[in-house]
């Protein structure tokens, strides 16, 4: 009886490299070790826009694309702007000596921020009730657009700005005192989302603690202890006579 012919063995087809390596690599970690380390502002902003830059925004268009958070916002643009310059915000967080890759790290960071502006939006459009047909408004939603439309009085919004701005000075002082790495970390934080909270449609103590976490790289349980620290040297300057007139 003759031999049947050993079957061919499949030729495996080469695997296709994921598209997650075609934009954010060895190289773009590489990238993002070099713009910490660099001292230059100039070679710093070559950095990011020739090798991060790029990372970011295909990490930022894939993560709305895939999670469809696009169908809360009007503009997609605008969205992916957002979350590419918090990404940049972070930047200097990221640290590789933990043995975190950086795509792990600013992929999660992304994606939080993503779902936090989702939220955001959610709920202002709960909020906004539509001003086409008075006539259909309730009780309530009547009463709604009028607190909306009520306009403070100056005098309100000169000593609401003045309490901002005292607000302010403190986070400034808190920053010259602090010592320890992760206050420092957390305080400027603090300080930057204070700065930004106009440009916030949602904020409560949740989507507080996560920006903080975010912006800050700590642990749930160092931004506890760094947060309670801090409080203690906030509520000791309210206690200085510059201040005390303001609380």
């Amino acid at each position: 009886m003759s031999e049947k012919p050993a079957a061919a063995k499949k030729k495996r087809k080469p695997r296709k490299k994921s598209k997650l390596k075609q934009y954010f690599h060895e190289g773009t970690q590489a990238a993002i070790e070099k713009f910490q380390a660099e001292s230059s502002l100039e070679e710093k902003a070559k950095i990011y826009q020739t090798e991060i830059l790029p990372a970011f925004e295909k990490l930022s268009e894939n993560l709305i694309f895939i999670h469809r958070f696009t169908s809360l916002h009007s503009s997609y643009e605008d969205l992916k702007n957002d979350c590419v310059s918090f990404l940049y915000e972070t930047l200097y967080k990221f640290d590789a000596s933990r043995g975190t890759k950086a795509f792990s790290y600013f992929n999660v960071v992304a994606k939080n921020f993503l779902i936090i502006k989702s939220k955001q939006r959610t709920k202002f459009l709960k909020r906004n009730i539509s001003i086409e047909n008075p006539a259909s408004f309730t009780q309530d939603e009547t009463v709604s657009l009028h607190n909306q439309n009520t306009v403070p009085a100056q005098e309100e919004r000169i000593i609401r700005e003045e309490k901002r701005t005292v607000i302010l000075e403190m986070i400034v002082k808190i920053e010259e005192i602090v010592k320890s790495e992760n206050e420092r970390s957390c305080i400027y934080a603090v300080r930057k989302l204070f700065e930004n909270a106009d440009d916030l449609e949602f904020l409560n103590k949740r989507a507080i603690f996560v920006y903080l976490r975010e912006m800050s790289g700590l642990n749930p349980k160092q931004l506890t202890t760094t947060i309670s620290s801090l409080k203690k040297k906030y509520n000791e300057l309210r206690k200085l006579e510059e201040f005390d007139a303001f609380f």
